[in-house]
This record gives structure tokens, sequence and C-alpha cells, in this order.
């Protein structure tokens, strides 16, 4: 695994735009990813969100890989996934996604798909990093910028393809984010026959995730509770992550949704092998896996080794508790509209509020702050408190206990039959770190 990189992080290059991400850095970015490619004439699709700073980082990144030789073919406003369903359907050699996913607008990203449509990895970002800021020699000609028209339509046709259904009568509310799916979420439900009520689809560049999506989600609920639909989505700001409310405005994660499809997956024949999702995932969905007779593969924390467990076993399908839901069957990356759209064929119908076949263990989490996170690897007297206290939840609840990936934090997490004894559990263990780290 590549180490000590100072630009791409768990999921492309992204920080504050105008300052860390600047118009110099995309247009470096452009030009490193096109040589990188070491093709003679590299063909790489950009699509973005709606954030304002998009068009300035799209304009910049496409004149790097212009100067590179490479052909810039702009997509638009587009979901992350239209990026990596278009790379492949169209042939081209690489795809760029300007966003910052949920992140507010000031942020902003730039992250990269391979012409297979997967996420780079490590050591293809890492090749494109050292480039960044080394002397570029000018192409023998330069490339061209263009404007890439059908690309709405070519996802539009992905999705109805994928999913074939009749909503005909189904009201549904879409949250959109004020973000990339605010146009092909309704587009593609309503083309389906569904009755839509779509909320946070007027885009103005700084409303993206402001109070809405699926970070923020109690807008939706209380919108679906006072109303008519029956259902509702929230996307986030580049539409790789869905989570749901039913009628009374429950929310559903994304354990609940991956639960929902595996099982019908599996009783269909379809689901080709088991499910992945990571550590975070609640200990009723393993129950409810365990059920229905479906295998359970757990992995860090991120899409991204979800996909890789995927792809070392042989599966299609899994995602995270967050909402990022992978169906590689589909396209190799979380797809908030095709998972949306597999929960209503698996609903056929039924309320989503009795159709969930898991029940969520309560769960306590507290983040306490130590010295050095990494000096927890280390820690004998912490580990033993966690082995004993997972032994006595074995088979009714579970212990996790992890550093945090950015911050002088370590997670205390802890599920079990009644929120006391969660609560009860994690206050010794949070005891024990402070008193060892802290």
């Amino acid at each position: 695994m590549a180490v000590g990189r100072r630009l791409f992080g768990t999921d492309g290059v992204r920080g504050e735009a105008g300052t860390f991400l600047t118009a110099e850095l995309a247009t470096s970015l452009g030009r490193a990813a096109a040589a990188a490619l070491g093709a003679a004439r590299p063909q790489v699709l950009i699509v973005r969100d709606t954030r304002e700073s998009g068009p300035m980082l799209e304009a910049a990144l496409a004149a790097g890989i212009a100067a590179t030789g490479g052909d810039a073919l702009l997509g638009g406003v587009l979901p992350t996934p239209a990026a990596a369903i278009l790379v492949r359907k169209l042939g081209f050699d690489l795809a760029a996604v300007v966003s910052a996913s949920h992140n507010p607008y000031r942020d902003n990203g730039i992250k990269f798909f391979s012409a297979a449509g997967t996420k780079l990895d490590d050591e293809t970002e890492a090749r494109i990093e050292a480039l960044v800021g080394a002397e570029d020699r000018p192409a023998a000609a330069p490339g061209r910028v263009r404007e890439l028209n059908g690309g709405f339509e070519d996802y539009l046709r992905a999705l109805e393809t994928a999913f074939p259904l009749d909503l005909s009568g189904r009201r549904v509310a879409l949250d959109c984010a004020n973000g990339a799916t605010h146009r092909a979420a309704p587009a593609i439900f309503e083309r389906l026959g569904a009755e839509v009520e779509a909320i946070a689809v007027e885009p103005d560049g700084r409303n993206i995730n402001d109070g809405c999506g699926s970070t923020h989600i109690d807008g939706l609920a209380a919108h679906v509770a006072a109303g008519e639909a029956e259902i509702g989505f929230a996307f986030d700001g580049d539409g790789d992550r869905v989570l749901a409310v039913d009628g009374g405005g429950r929310t559903h994660d994304g354990d609940e949704l991956i639960a929902l499809t595996a099982r019908g997956m599996a009783a269909r024949g379809e689901l080709g092998g088991g499910v992945a999702v990571t550590v975070m995932s609640n200990y009723g969905f393993h129950r409810a896996m365990e059920e229905a007779g479906v295998e359970v593969a757990v992995t860090n924390v991120g899409d991204r080794h979800v996909l890789d467990e995927l792809r070392s076993r042989g599966w299609a399908f899994g995602g995270e508790q967050s909402g990022h839901i992978i169906d590689t069957r589909f396209v190799a990356t979380g797809d908030g509209i095709a998972a949306a759209l597999a929960t209503m064929r698996e609903l056929d119908g039924r309320d989503l509020a009795d159709a969930v076949p898991m029940e969520k263990l309560p769960q306590t989490l507290v983040n306490v702050e130590v010295a050095e996170r990494e000096a927890v690897a280390g820690a004998a007297s912490v580990w033993k408190a966690v082995e004993e206290e997972g032994a006595a939840l074995d088979g009714r609840g579970r212990v996790l206990l992890r550093p945090s990936g950015t911050e002088p934090l370590v997670r205390v997490m802890v599920e079990a039959p009644s929120a006391a004894e969660a609560e009860s559990v994690c206050e010794r263990l949070v005891s024990v770190v402070r008193r060892e780290l802290s």
C-alpha cells in the first residue's frame, strides 16, 4: 500500500475549494492523471455535483488533461456512479468526479475511476500524486475540451434496464440534497410510473447538503410522516449513498436496506455468494443474515474496503451502514438511486416498516480523547477488558473498539439487547481507555 501521500485520502483529493483545492492543483491533477495513463491521446470524462466551485475546478481539470494531449469530455452535473457507468459504456480511459460528497459546499474534491468503472487503487493514486508538480512537458499537440451529450439519458437507460419496475400508483418522496441527483432521481422514478414528491431539488451552488439529504434526514422524515408518500429516499450530495424513511417517518439505514435486498436476492438465487459489510454494521444485521442463511464478510470502514472484499471473494453485493450500497452487477461503486430502486423491487407493494428483516440492537458509541490514538494497539489492559466484555455479550451483542483514522480519539461502541446494558458496558470500557491512554 502506498504510504506518505499528501493529496489523496480515502476518497480522492478533498478539501476547501480555493484554499487547499485550488484551480492550480486541479490543473496539475489533470496533467498528472492524463500522463499516468500512458495513452497516446487519453479520453477522460469529467462530471461534477452542484457546488459553486464545481465549474471552476472542472475547467481547470480539463485544461490540465488537454495540456497533456488528452481529450476532456464534460458530462456536467451527474451522480458519481454515472461516471463509473459511462466510462465503461463509452470506452473512455478515465473518469473524474468533481465533488465532496456529503461535505458542506465550501469543500470540493476530485476522485478518479478507471476504464473498468472502479475507483483507482492506491498504487495508481500514488503514481498520479508523484507526477503532480513535476516538470511539465508540453504535448506535441494539445487535446480538446468538449461537452459530452447524452450522458444523462445513458445513465437513466442503464437504471431502467437494470430495474424494469412498474411503480404505478406508488407515491415516493425524494430528498436530493440539492445535489447531483436533483434531476436524475425524480426522472427515473417518474419514468417508472411513480408519483414523485421531490424536495431539495433547487441547487444554488451553496445549499448542497444544507439541512437536507442523507446527512440531515429529519426533514424528509417529517415530510413523509405528515403527507401521503408511502416511502422516502434521501441521497447525499454526489448520489453514491441513500437512506430511507417508511410511511410513518421512521429512518432506515444502510444495514436495513442491505438486509432487505440481500434476503430477496438470496431467495431468488441471485446473490451469488454472501454479503460484505463493515465493522460498523449492527449486530442485528448479522443475526438476520444468519437466519436467512447468508454468509457475511466484515471489512474495515470504507466502501473501497467493501469492494475489495467483494472482488476477492467473487461476490457481488455489500455496503455500509451509512448508505453506500454496492451491487457490482450494475456498477462497482455505491449508487443511491440504484439502491433505492432495488428497495422498491424488494418491497413489491409492501410497507418498508413491515418488510425490513432485521431488528437493530441498541447501540452506544463514545469517542474518547486520547494522547496518541496509535497507543491503543499496545494497551494490553484495554484489549483484555474488550475481550471480557465481548465474551459476556457473545451471541447477544458485541463490542467494537478502534482508533479514529484522523483524530486523537478512540471510538468505543457497544451493542446489546437493551440500551441500559449497552450503556453500562460502554461506560466500563471508556473508563479503562481513559485510565490507560488519556
